[in-house]
């Protein structure tokens, strides 16, 4: 992925700063609510699931408000996820100004979104690392693990966002199909349940995840003070460069014809 230079990289933090400002624009709170909507949906899904479905996690002391950080643990890398992807397939279409304009990287348009949902993810990671410091008084070391955690959920990440967001161009139906998607990956990974409860004839299809093996050692490097799984850290890097390095790819070939459908 030659080509992303210091201008680039530049011109990458100006569009997610302006893209996130755009989000919240005539908002009474404004950014305030890259706060308040983590919260609030954390709120909700930990009522529904501790509080109506009884839902508990297997660890020796457990209350409501440890269901609370592990379900929010869960939700920060996968919200990343599906933030981005949600926002693809629309990407480029929704920019047509910018592919009249011939010398403006169009891959940029996909990582504006990605870098978005990072800055909402790295938000609520902060909002964790409090909460559970003001819940048990301490902070574990391996916190700091948690960006080479994530690291090849970006890389896939950016590389499926390149691919969907230049089949959006062409079938706009895919628009269409992405929340289905992404809420069948939100209750396919382990976010609201333990990977332990999962079926053994079941765990050779469930393990093919990527997603779940990111939430896993989310728990592990931010709550639980242990290392990440460094085998699979090396897969998913390695898999996460092959897809970005596909999706740019694609997204450069095919950016081509984009001008002529838009």
């Amino acid at each position: 992925m030659a080509g992303f230079g210091a201008e680039k990289i530049d011109l990458l933090v100006q569009l997610t700063k302006r893209d996130l400002l755009m989000r919240y624009r005539g908002s009474l709170l404004g950014t305030v609510w890259s706060i308040i909507n983590p919260l609030l949906m954390l709120a909700v899904y930990t009522f529904v699931f501790s509080v109506i479905f009884k839902a508990r996690w297997n660890i020796e002391v457990e209350s409501r408000i440890d269901f609370a950080l592990i379900l929010f643990c869960g939700l920060i890398p996968f919200n990343i996820f599906a933030e981005t992807l949600s926002r693809a397939p629309t990407i480029v279409v929704g920019n047509p100004n910018y592919i009249k304009k011939v010398i403006f990287p169009l891959e940029l348009l996909p990582l504006t979104a990605l870098g978005t949902a990072l800055i909402n993810g790295i938000i609520s990671a902060l909002i964790l690392v409090a909460a559970k410091w003001a819940v048990s008084g301490a902070i574990h070391l391996t916190i700091f693990y948690l960006p080479i955690v994530v690291f090849p959920l970006l890389l896939l990440t950016a590389g499926l966002a390149w691919f969907i967001a230049s089949l959006g161009v062409y079938i706009r139906d895919i628009n269409q199909i992405m929340p289905v998607i992404i809420t069948a990956l939100l209750f396919l990974s382990p976010i609201f349940y333990p990977v332990s409860v999962i079926p053994p004839k079941l765990k050779p299809l469930y393990l093919l995840n990527p997603i779940g093996y990111v939430v896993e050692d989310s728990r592990r490097v931010l709550l639980w003070g242990e290392h990440p799984d460094w085998v699979w850290l090396l897969a998913g890097s390695v898999t996460g460069a092959v897809a970005a390095l596909g999706g740019y790819m694609w997204f450069q070939k095919t950016r081509r014809g984009f001008a002529d459908v838009i």
